[in-house]
């Protein structure tokens, strides 16, 4: 493991999908408004994070990974922001295509005392036209040279289209993992891909199963397998871990390694970048999928959008630091 850790500065990964901005308010609550009742926030911070597709990318980086990076922001405030905010993470933003006519995805979480008590969304859904979709698929060819795997961080809001997909698995040809973290209602997009990473929800829906125990689990995740020709089904399942299944009909249950578990926000960004960055630098699929779980219960930890380093995930693994060559 320590070997293939040192191979991830030389691991090309592109990251496609819904950019966002994860915008963070904090306060606290001493009265109720006279207007209606609801508590009155006084705010003491505000913060924004990378989240979505810029989540996963942001968590790639972390992991020392060399990423690349497609998607689409709106000519806005917000998209300033969160391109400012790629390249401070020392990300490229050649990839990301501006619109005019379309509003960044921006997700307000308001705190007080350290419990959320509002999000409110701004975004659209509509598919990205086919002339922006032209020029992701000429991103992509110019990266395929340099890249192990492409992933796709899908959150229904007009990246990930049937189109897209198509011209996608075309372009790989069969020789680059493409890896998928999914939404309700686009899995018949994603046939033919090497991964997917559905949680037990996204799951149960897809297969028609619903997933209350080991037996709907495996019969799920084998049909998921079977039904999108995948190489592999990574079910996530909060607080009991993930399953991986594989085409050797084996389904591997993997304990979480969450210490505490303070927010779950990006934990899927997390899960899918770490075990493609993993497994691309030349990680087994079960080594891959034990390394993700360490990384997402690193994340789950913090609040907010986080990412993890390669440092934390040697230390929740026991092994030596790569970095410090210490316990």
């Amino acid at each position: 493991m320590i070997n293939i850790l040192r191979k991830f500065p030389d691991t090309g990964i592109l990251v496609i999908g819904d950019l966002m901005v994860d915008r963070y308010i904090w306060g606290k609550v001493d009265r109720i408004s006279p207007e209606a009742p609801v508590p009155v926030v006084e705010v003491s911070n505000e913060y924004m994070r990378l989240g979505g597709a810029a989540n996963v990318a942001n968590n790639i980086s972390s992991l020392k990974g060399k990423v690349f990076i497609s998607g689409v922001v709106g000519r806005d405030r917000m998209g300033e922001a969160l391109i400012k905010k790629l390249k401070e993470s020392g990300i490229g933003t050649s990839g990301i295509i501006v619109e005019k006519k379309r509003d960044t995805t921006v997700k307000t979480r308001i705190y007080a005392h350290d419990q959320q008590v509002v999000r409110f969304d701004k975004e659209i859904k509509s598919d990205i036209s086919k002339s922006v979709m032209m020029q992701i698929l000429a991103y992509v060819r110019d990266r395929l040279p340099e890249i192990k795997a492409i992933i796709l961080s899908d959150y229904c809001k007009g990246v990930i289209t049937k189109s897209l997909m198509k011209a996608l698995l075309e372009l790989a040809g069969g020789k680059v993992f493409i890896a998928v973290d999914p939404k309700i209602g686009h899995f018949d997009y994603y046939k033919g891909v090497s991964l997917i990473t559905p949680n037990v929800e996204e799951a149960s829906f897809f297969s028609g199963t619903k997933i209350t125990d080991d037996k709907t689990l495996k019969k799920a995740g084998d049909k998921i397998l079977r039904d999108l020709r995948a190489r592999a089904v990574l079910i996530t399942r909060g607080h009991k871990g993930m399953t991986l299944f594989t085409k050797n009909g084996r389904g591997t249950n993997i304990k979480t390694t969450a210490k505490e578990v303070y927010d779950v926000t990006g934990a899927g960004d997390t899960v899918i970048a770490a075990f493609t960055l993993c497994h691309s630098a030349g990680a087994e699929l079960e080594e891959a999928a034990g390394f993700s779980n360490h990384a997402a219960g690193i994340v789950v930890g913090e609040a907010g959008t986080a990412v993890v380093t390669p440092g934390e995930i040697a230390e929740s693994m026991g092994i030596y630091n790569p970095v410090s060559k210490r316990r």
